[in-house]
């Protein structure tokens, strides 16, 4: 479960990066439609993170240790609302370089969550 999740999310976050570095391309700010975007990403992080709690409170134990893995979910729930809300201060194309560059640190921390738990997932 962990697997789809962490590959579905981080799929999620590129195709966010990619859409919001068009916007940026085309000199748009982000937009209602980008903060849909950002709130479906963010969602998948919340479950993302409950499966992940879930998975450590069963017994499952990651390579590097569940502080660790704990402190990745959580900061791939951040992610996203960090970049949107700074997108909101910023309401040029640079906003939407912010959110792009957001999505591309969530799809990094995705890669390194399953390095955490061991490559294998649960």
């Amino acid at each position: 479960m962990l697997d789809a999740l962490t590959l579905t999310l981080g799929v999620a976050a590129l195709a966010l990066a990619g859409w919001c570095g068009f916007a940026a391309y085309r000199d748009q700010p982000t937009k209602d439609w980008h903060f849909i975007g950002m709130a479906v990403v963010t969602v998948l992080a919340l479950v993302q993170l409950v499966v992940g709690i879930v998975e450590l409170a069963q017994g499952g134990e990651p390579d590097e240790g569940g502080v660790i893995f704990t402190a990745y979910l959580i900061g791939a729930l951040c992610a996203i609302p960090a970049a949107g809300f700074l997108s909101l201060t910023e309401r040029t194309k640079w906003g939407s370089v912010t959110v792009a560059a957001g999505a591309v640190v969530l799809a990094v921390l995705e890669v390194r969550l399953t390095d955490i738990w061991g490559g294998t997932g649960a």
